[in-house]
């Protein structure tokens, strides 16, 4: 399957180019506004375990191959009582409204592997405001500070994490597996396929040493059910 080249870049989270594909692609989507946006980033940072020494983010999806931040560090990172999965269901992007594709979110119960970037506190402002452009558009995750530790599991701060809004309506927690590959490897958006979401994210994973077996399993799976058939059509069975 050819992989799609459709990547969130910098210059179009300022453009609000996301915002635009919600609205031409899904227009009963409710999108947040500027100021609920801005509201909702001000409350995240009220609760700032520690000021002053920049914010740790914590990526656990397309934020691990296409971070799109700027940032001075980026480390290995576990977090506990969370873990990925393919829970969202999205309209835009990475699918459509007809045939809506899946995405990641953090779901409570577990534990996650991904990585932690590190943006230094000069660039605080501009960088989380571009993030919330990008992750807070419709209100589907709930941004918290989570506990991090690193390989050898002693913890090294807490991070931004954009967990799963469990009563939001895209919420889709406990597809059968059947239902996940079949979305997977049948949506596509404006931003691509749902499934190039998950190839991207498995080797970006990859790419940090971490081998998530549910992840691998999901992309061994999609990847057999989007390969074309090599049956004769002329043979009947």
């Amino acid at each position: 399957m050819t992989k799609d080249t459709h990547v969130i870049t910098r210059e179009a989270l300022r453009d609000d180019a996301m915002r635009r594909i919600v609205a031409a692609t899904a227009p009963d989507m409710r999108i947040l506004t500027d100021e609920e946006r801005a509201a909702s980033l001000g409350a995240t940072l009220a609760q700032r375990p520690h000021a002053g020494d920049g914010v740790w983010l914590f990526a656990y999806g397309s934020l691990i191959w296409n971070p799109a931040l700027h940032f001075d560090q980026r480390r290995l990172a576990r977090v506990h009582g969370w873990h990925r999965s393919f829970c969202l269901s999205t309209q835009a992007g990475r699918g459509t409204p007809s045939n809506p594709g899946l995405v990641l979110g953090l779901d409570r119960g577990g534990a996650c592997i991904g990585a932690a970037f590190h943006v230094p506190e000069h660039l605080i402002t501009d960088e989380l405001s571009l993030l919330w452009r990008r992750e807070m558009l419709s209100g589907s995750y709930h941004p918290r500070w989570v506990r991090v530790c690193g390989a050898d599991r002693v913890p090294f701060g807490h991070a931004i994490a954009f967990t799963i809004h469990r009563d939001g309506e895209h919420y889709v927690g406990g597809l059968a597996r059947e239902d996940v590959v079949r979305r997977l490897a049948s949506a596509c958006g404006a931003l691509g396929s749902s499934a190039d979401y998950l190839f991207r994210t498995r080797d970006g994973l990859r790419s940090l040493g971490i081998c998530d077996k549910g992840i691998e399993d999901l992309a061994r799976r999609v990847e057999c059910a989007c390969a074309p058939s090599t049956a004769d059509p002329s043979i009947a069975i």
